[in-house]
């Protein structure tokens, strides 16, 4: 069973602040880190330290091919990874000293994913396998649609949010995963109550994970909601908190994990997450998640 996940690659460039920038302003930051990021990139990380079989799909500038290599020694399998003239995606983020972020985007070369390569990455696929995608690439419609036709379990977490979103085939989705900012969008509602009855009503064939980041995750599975608190650590850096939780959650539910026990593998992974600095790097392996989920009550 392989996870094929169409995603983002990113050059993130991290600048620790007091705090955020604000209109007019000009600060300086104390510290400068270039580092490999991007939704996706994060989440293939996440899945092969989870220890699944995971096949990214993606485009970098060849300038960049390094980040290539550090995602092949992290596990992934780049075949389906392009190296091209078109400049890397890249993230200006700014980091606070409480851990919170704020991020600049720019697709570049993640948007040069057409019809064409989704349907040469599903070209050998097996019916076990699922697809993941995010929205920080082109051609989500594509992989979506085409997922669906071959009868492939999809992922979706529609990050970063936007009307576009709204647009999409949605009924080709059979796991949403959404914070909570981006479940207000979709379902039009504000209360966490009223978002979970939006999608009951809305979203009956899918299963849909709300993360809530300190209050822990909500997992809807049609009228059951399964309710996990999130574990108690001292937080540094909440970058690519989410795609970790993406990352060991699907690795462990597509290998048939109970949903109860994925989730609270997928919270350990992200609690340890918060704990470092960075993106990638502060995805944890599974020994580390093993060795937290051994000493932590939860």
């Amino acid at each position: 069973m392989a996870i094929i996940n169409f995603g983002s690659i990113n050059i993130d460039h991290v600048y620790q602040v007091e705090h955020f920038v604000r209109p007019g302003e000009t600060i300086a930051s104390t510290h400068y880190q270039q580092l490999l990021g991007g939704k996706g990139a994060n989440q293939s990380i996440a899945l092969a330290q989870a220890g699944a079989d995971v096949r990214h799909v993606g485009s970098i500038h060849e300038s960049d091919a390094s980040f290539k290599q550090a995602l092949i020694k992290k596990g992934v399998d780049c075949r389906g990874v392009k190296c091209n003239d078109t400049p890397s995606g890249h993230a200006i983020i700014q980091v606070t000293p409480s851990g919170e972020n704020a991020i600049v985007l720019f697709g570049g070369a993640n948007q040069t994913i057409t019809a064409d390569t989704v349907s040469a990455a599903l070209k050998e696929t097996s019916s076990s396998d699922w697809v993941l995608t995010q929205n920080e690439t082109s051609s989500i419609d594509d992989v979506l649609k085409q997922a669906s036709d071959k009868q492939l379990k999809v992922a979706f977490n529609p990050a970063p949010m936007s009307d576009s979103v709204k647009h999409l085939p949605l009924d080709c989705i059979d796991l949403l995963i959404v914070n909570e900012t981006e479940a207000a969008a979709i379902t039009g509602k504000e209360a966490l109550d009223e978002i979970i009855s939006a999608f009951q009503a809305n979203w009956p064939d899918a299963e849909v994970i709300i993360t809530l980041g300190k209050q822990g995750v909500k997992m809807l599975r049609g009228d059951d909601v399964i309710s996990v608190e999130a574990f108690s650590v001292d937080a540094v850096d909440t970058t690519a908190a989410g795609d970790t939780f993406i990352g060991y959650f699907l690795s462990a539910y597509c290998n048939h994990t109970d949903a109860r026990q994925a989730l609270i593998r997928g919270c350990a992974a992200s609690a340890i997450a918060v704990t470092r600095e960075g993106a990638a790097q502060s995805i944890p392996s599974q020994q580390e998640v093993d060795r937290f989920l051994a000493k932590t009550a939860h």
